[in-house]
C-alpha cells in the first residue's frame, strides 16, 4: 500500500471547527463523500456505528475513527486537526484535537488492519503529534504525514 493511495492533500483539514464528536464525524463524512464519490450518509452512519461499538478516541488527544464501506474500492483516509479540542469519550477522558479517519472496502481484511496499525503507530509518537499540532496549513501537515506513514511501511 502506497501512502498516496491512503491520504491525499485534499483530504487534510488544518483547522476543523467543530463542537462535538458527532459534528466532527459529519464534517469528515461530508469531505470523504466529496473526495471519494461515496454516499455521505453511508460514511457517517458507518463511522457512528463504529463509535457505538466503542470509542475510537485512543488517548493523548487522538481519535482514529474507522469503518468499512460496501461500495468503496480502496482504502481511504482523512486527517483533521481540530481548531479546539472536543470531548470524544476517549479512553483517557482527555479531549481530542487530532483525528485520523480510515475508511476501507468491506472486503479489505488484512489491508485495513495494516493501515490502522501504521496510523496508530505514527500517532503514538509524541514528537510527531507535537509537530502536527504546531504545523501551519495543509501542506505542512501533508508533508509530515506523508513522511511518517512512508517510513512506517
Amino acid at each position: 500500500m502506497e501512502f498516496s493511495d491512503l491520504l491525499r492533500p485534499e483530504s487534510i483539514v488544518a483547522n476543523l471547527k467543530a463542537s462535538s464528536k458527532k459534528q466532527v464525524l459529519q464534517q469528515l463524512a461530508s469531505l470523504a463523500a466529496e473526495i471519494s464519490g461515496e454516499d455521505e450518509r453511508e460514511i457517517f452512519d458507518a463511522l457512528l456505528e463504529r463509535e457505538r461499538l466503542g470509542t475510537t478516541g485512543v488517548g493523548q488527544g487522538i481519535a482514529i475513527p474507522h469503518a468499512k464501506l460496501t461500495g468503496l474500492k480502496h482504502l481511504f483516509a482523512l486527517f483533521a486537526r481540530l481548531e479546539h479540542p472536543i470531548e470524544f469519550d476517549s479512553i483517557d477522558e482527555d479531549p481530542v484535537d487530532l483525528v485520523f479517519v480510515l475508511l476501507a472496502p468491506e472486503a479489505a481484511g488484512a489491508d485495513h488492519l495494516k493501515a490502522l496499525s501504521r496510523v496508530s503507530r505514527m500517532l503514538r509518537d509524541e514528537d510527531m503529534c507535537a509537530k502536527l499540532r504546531g504545523s501551519e496549513g495543509t501542506d505542512a501537515l501533508y508533508a509530515l504525514l506523508a513522511g511518517s506513514i512512508a517510513q512506517a511501511a
